[in-house]
Order: structure tokens, then C-alpha cells, then sequence
């Protein structure tokens, strides 16, 4: 399956909040679509869910207008939903009933995602009783109850320690191995490097940079070094580049003790490389190409500088 959204628009009032957003995102795949707080992702998620119409644009399954109502979709809101005083297993057999399962279906599947998401101990009790964490992984599998052909999770990780994190992490790989669309919401930058293949981020309801998250990172990186030197913290190197290497190299950032350089048009990283060889009292510690983060690049794409 492929999931394609163009050009989607949508006011409230006079206010418009999304302004055009389009991506596409294919089955065995996980896209990260990402952005500050009040950026229009969840507009978007709200629109892919058909509880928001769009003003215009439109949204199409293989080619064809995507109905949602017409195929199972799981989303995991960031807030919690499910009802703190009924039990487990009774509301995830209501909400898969209420998407079209059968009984005997929804209480197998419950029970095979409690059990991978080990919570099935808790399926008789009422969801107040659980920890933060065994709540928001019984909230992952009534997610999934629907065996949901399009996945949508928003802050997945949110209140997991790190062994609960490894086990959400092995159910999310497994939906994309089995060919779900996955569509990934977090501001948890290493998690999207970890699963999403493409990524789309939103800026004031645009889409300010899409595309293939290696590429991206490729792109951003060009011509850009990491360097320190020996016995010499951030401030020591930026003096350094702004006294003596400005003919060569703009300073773009520090990373703890190293800092960024990207070289002038033209410059060739042995000219930089011998220059810095030449400053009297100056050791080299790293010299290598710059290895952007996601973080780096949204902070750098929506982040208050830019």
C-alpha cells in the first residue's frame, strides 16, 4: 500500500493551520513526521483519522481517495484515552468491536499483544492499578487490537524505562516487518533515527523538509568537519577558526569540546588540515567529517535561531 497526502489545508476560523502539507509513506515503511509543539501534526494525524475534514487537498491509498473509515487504522494518542476504571481486556474487545472485529477475534489478538508487550498478567485489572509505563503498553495494544493496517503513534515512548523501550521498539520493527504503514510521531529524535526510513518536518503548518532520513543527513553534512584540538575546550577552538582560519572555513556550531566547520567554496580539507598543522602549539585532536543528528537538523530547521 502506499498512503499519499497533497496539498492539505485546513482553517479554524480565520486561523489557518495547515498550509499545504504533502507526503507519502509506503506499507514496510515507518515515516517520522515531526515538528515543534503547534507545528499541525496532530491536525494532520487528526485529518489521516477523519476527525477533521480538510478545507482542500486530498488523501489517496494506491492511487485511489482514502476513505479511513474503510480500512483499520491504529492510532496511539499521546494522551492517554482508555478508561481508568474498567477492565483491561473488556475495553479492548469494545474498541476492536467497535472497529469491526469479531468477538472472538478482539480477545485474540488482545491476548497476543498483551502478551508481547508483556502485560497479559494485568488483563483482568482495572487500568488505574497499572504503573505509568504498563499503562501506556496496554494503550500500544489496544492500539493494535484492530490488526490495523496503518499504524499512527504519537509519543509512543513517552514514560517507558529503558526495558520497556527495548520491548515497544521490537513490537514496532515487527509492524514494519509485516508490512504496516507506520506513521511516527515523537520528539525523541534517536527513536525516528532508530525506525523511520523518511521523515517530514512541519514548521508553522509547512512542510520546511522532507525526504530519506540518510540522505538528509548526507546533505546537511557536506562540507562540514568536526575539529578539536588537544588540551583545548569549544571557546579555545572558535578563537582559534575566527583568528586564524576565517579565509578557509565559517563556523556553524560546537559539539562539547569540538567545533563545526563547513569549508569555503573551493577549499579543499587538506588546505585546512595543513593550516591547522601549521598554528604553532596547536595539536590536532579530531579532524573528520561532520555526522549530523536528527536533532541537529530539526533544531537547525525549526529551532528559534532558525
Amino acid at each position: 500500500m502506499k498512503l499519499e497526502v497533497k496539498d492539505i489545508r485546513k482553517s479554524f476560523g480565520d486561523k489557518e493551520i495547515l498550509k499545504g502539507i504533502s507526503f507519502s509513506v509506503e506499507s514496510g515503511k515507518a515515516l517520522g513526521l515531526l515538528g515543534r509543539n503547534g507545528a499541525g501534526k496532530t491536525t494532520t494525524i487528526r485529518i489521516l483519522m477523519d476527525v477533521f475534514h480538510a478545507n482542500s487537498g486530498e488523501m489517496l491509498l494506491d492511487g485511489k481517495k482514502f476513505e479511513p473509515r474503510k480500512i483499520q487504522i491504529g492510532y496511539l494518542p499521546e494522551e492517554r484515552g482508555l478508561y481508568p476504571k474498567r477492565q483491561i481486556m473488556e475495553q479492548m474487545v469494545y474498541l476492536a468491536r467497535l472497529r469491526g472485529v469479531s468477538k472472538k477475534e478482539a480477545v485474540a489478538n488482545g491476548k497476543k499483544w498483551l502478551a508481547k508487550l508483556q502485560v497479559e498478567q494485568y488483563q483482568d485489572k482495572l487500568l488505574e492499578t497499572l504503573s505509568k509505563g504498563n499503562q501506556q503498553k496496554v494503550q500500544l495494544a489496544s492500539t493494535l487490537v484492530c490488526d490495523p493496517d496503518i499504524v499512527i503513534l504519537d509519543e509512543p515512548f513517552s514514560g517507558l524505562d529503558p526495558v520497556n523501550s527495548q520491548i515497544l521498539q521490537d513490537v514496532v520493527r515487527e509492524l514494519i516487518g509485516d508490512g504496516k504503514i507506520v506513521i511516527f510521531s515523537s520528539h525523541q529524535m534517536s527513536y525516528v533515527e532508530e525506525f523511520c526510513e523518511d521523515v517530514v518536518i512541519i514548521n508553522h503548518g509547512e512542510v520546511v523538509l522532507q525526504g530519506n532520513l540518510m540522505d538528509i543527513k548526507r546533505e546537511f553534512g557536506e562540507n562540514q568537519l568536526v575539529i578539536s584540538g588537544v588540551g583545548m575546550n569549544a571557546e579555545d577552538m572558535r578563537k582559534i577558526v575566527e583568528g586564524k582560519l576565517t579565509d578557509l572555513v565559517e563556523l556553524t556550531g560546537t559539539i562539547k569540546e569540538d567545533v563545526i566547520v563547513r569549508l569555503l567554496d573551493g577549499v579543499p580539507r587538506n588546505q585546512l588540515l595543513q593550516r591547522l598543522m601549521d598554528i604553532d602549539g596547536f595539536s590536532i585532536e579530531h579532524f573528520e567529517t561532520y555526522k549530523p543528528s536528527l536533532n541537529d537538523i530539526f533544531v537547525a530547521k525549526v529551532g528559534e535561531e532558525a
